[in-house]
Formats: C-alpha cells, structure tokens, sequence
C-alpha cells in the first residue's frame, strides 16, 4: 500500500507536470521535433553520420523555439511585470525548459542511430510513434488534471494525438 507521504508525492509530480506551462513546453516540443525529424529525412541522407546530425538539428530547433517563445513571453508581459530586463529575459526563456525536454526522445533516437545502436534507415517513423504516444499521454494527463473519467480522459488523449500526428504532417509538408 503507498503511505499518504507517497500519495502526497504522486499528486504534487501530476499536479506539476499539469501546469500549463510544462503541458504547453510538452506538447510544442514534441511537435516541433516531430516536425524537424520529419523535414531532416525526407530529401535527406539517412546514414549514420547523418542522424548524428539530426539530433544536433533537433536540439538547436528546440532550443531555438525555446529562446523564441521565451523572448516573445517576456514582451507579451513587459506591462504587466514592469520592465525586469535582461534577468527578465532569461528567466523567460528559462522557464520554456519543458519544449527542450519534449525533444530529447526524439534527439536521442537518432543519436543512437548515429551510434549504430539501431538502424538509421526509418528510425525517423520510430521517433514519430513515439512522439504521437506521448502526446496521447500529455492529453490524458491535461483532461485528467481538468477532472475528466479516465474514459473521456483516453478519448480526448486520442483526439489530442490524431490532431498532433495532422500538424506535425502540415508543418512538414510546408517545410
């Protein structure tokens, strides 16, 4: 049986992780690795050295969109927050941590593929499979943390990671 310490733990990490914040970082990260992978390999090289590149492409694309929204944040609340300066910035852009994070299953696939740990060839379609399972994930999480039964919970899960799976294609077919 978990003790209530333990009960206590597990609602403050899902409480956490259901900030909007963390579900707006997760969710983002994930599709603009989804994304980036996608439009790396579909005129690209897929061999070892290749993907080793990739990776590094997924984590500056990351990074990038992190320093961007983060920047944008922090002039979208100048207002609101006084005029905090360059500590403003970086807290703002710090705080976008939860995007970077989203990327890194996608970074390290096609870092062992460049490794040789697994094949290099499709290893983009492994990386978009799982990046589609966790945003069913994020969403059962956001409708869970919103109250839903963990049957509509799944549904919207469902729905949140066939409208992921729509704009990752889109944004790569504009790519």
């Amino acid at each position: 049986m978990y003790t209530e310490s333990a009960i206590g733990h597990r609602r403050a990490v899902w409480s956490w992780l259901a900030q909007p914040t963390a579900l707006f970082g997760g969710v983002y990260g994930l599709l603009v690795s989804s994304s980036a992978v996608a439009a790396l390999t579909q005129f690209g090289e897929t061999t070892r050295a290749a993907r080793m590149d990739d990776a590094l492409w997924v984590l500056f694309t990351a990074l990038a969109s992190a320093l961007a929204h983060g920047y944008a944040h922090q002039i979208a609340h100048r207002d609101a927050q006084g005029r905090p300066g360059v500590r403003g910035v970086v807290r703002a852009v710090l705080a976008e941590w939860p995007l970077v994070v989203a990327a890194l299953p996608t970074a390290l696939l096609l870092w062992g593929a460049g490794l040789g740990w697994w094949r290099s060839a499709g290893i983009e379609y492994v990386a978009f499979g799982i990046n589609t399972v966790l945003l069913l994930g994020w969403g059962v999480l956001a409708s869970r943390a919103a109250g839903s039964t963990w049957g509509r919970a799944l549904r919207i899960g469902c729905a949140d990671a066939l409208l992921g799976v729509a704009v990752a294609l889109v944004s790569t077919l504009l790519k």
